[in-house]
C-alpha cells in the first residue's frame, strides 16, 4: 500500500458524480420509532469517474492512469470539483477561512482541517493533501510564515505560537482516493453510443 502523489486527470474528474457517504445503523422498534447508531465517526467519499469521460483521449488517459497505479494498489490525488477549497467552490481562499488550532506556547505543528457547519452542528474533516503553493496561514488574523507538509497537511512554525493565538488557514486540497475496481472494462463502441463505463473511486482515509 502506498500513495502516488499524482492527480487523476482533471478533465475527467470535472464530470464525475459522487460525494460523502455515512454508515448509520437504523433499528426500527415495535412501536415504529427508530434507534440510530453511527458506525463511522466521520464520512468517506465515493465517486463514479466514468461519467466524466468525454473523448477517446479521455479513455486512453484513464487506462494509462489505471495501469500506472496498479489498479487498487496505489492511492492518488483526486479533485472533487464541488469540494476542493477551504471556502465555497466559487470563492477565493482566505487566510482566515478555517481555524486549525490555538497556540499554547509549546506546540509547533497544527493539522489542516475543514469544518462543515450547519444548524449549530459541525463536522471537522482532516485535510491531508493540500495543493502545493495554495496554503496561506494567519495568526490572530495577520499573515504569518509557516512550513506546510503537502503529504500530511501539517502546518509547522519555527517558534511555537503564543498561548491563545488563533491559527487559521486558507487552501486548496485534493481528496486521496484509489480505484475501487479490479477490472477496467471499457468498450469504444459502447462509449461512442453514449454508454458511460463504471469507474468507481473511493476515498482513502488517513
Amino acid at each position: 500500500m502506498s500513495f502516488h502523489d499524482v492527480r487523476f486527470p482533471l478533465s475527467v474528474a470535472y464530470g464525475t458524480a459522487g460525494g460523502p457517504m455515512r454508515r448509520v445503523d437504523v433499528v426500527t422498534l415495535a412501536s415504529g420509532r427508530e434507534e440510530r447508531n453511527a458506525l463511522w465517526a466521520g464520512s468517506r467519499r465515493r465517486y463514479e469517474a466514468g461519467l466524466g469521460l468525454r473523448s477517446d483521449d479521455d479513455l486512453h488517459a484513464v487506462i494509462e492512469f489505471f495501469e500506472a497505479r496498479g489498479g487498487k494498489l496505489h492511492a492518488f490525488r483526486f479533485r472533487d470539483w464541488l469540494d476542493w477549497k477551504s471556502c465555497p467552490p466559487l470563492a477565493t481562499p482566505a487566510m482566515t477561512d478555517q481555524l486549525v488550532g490555538l497556540g499554547d506556547g509549546e506546540r509547533r505543528q497544527f493539522p489542516l482541517v475543514k469544518r462543515y457547519v450547519s444548524g449549530g452542528q459541525a463536522h471537522v474533516r482532516p485535510i491531508t493533501k493540500p495543493v502545493v503553493g495554495s496554503v496561506i496561514v494567519a495568526m490572530n488574523g495577520d499573515a504569518v510564515a509557516a512550513t506546510v507538509d503537502h503529504d500530511t497537511g501539517l502546518v509547522s512554525f519555527a517558534v511555537p505560537p503564543a498561548g491563545g493565538a488563533a491559527i487559521t488557514a486558507g487552501f486548496e486540497f485534493d481528496t486521496p482516493v484509489r480505484f475501487d475496481i479490479d477490472h477496467l472494462s471499457l468498450s469504444l463502441a459502447d462509449f461512442r453510443a453514449g454508454q458511460a463505463p463504471s469507474i468507481p473511486l473511493i476515498e482513502v482515509l488517513p
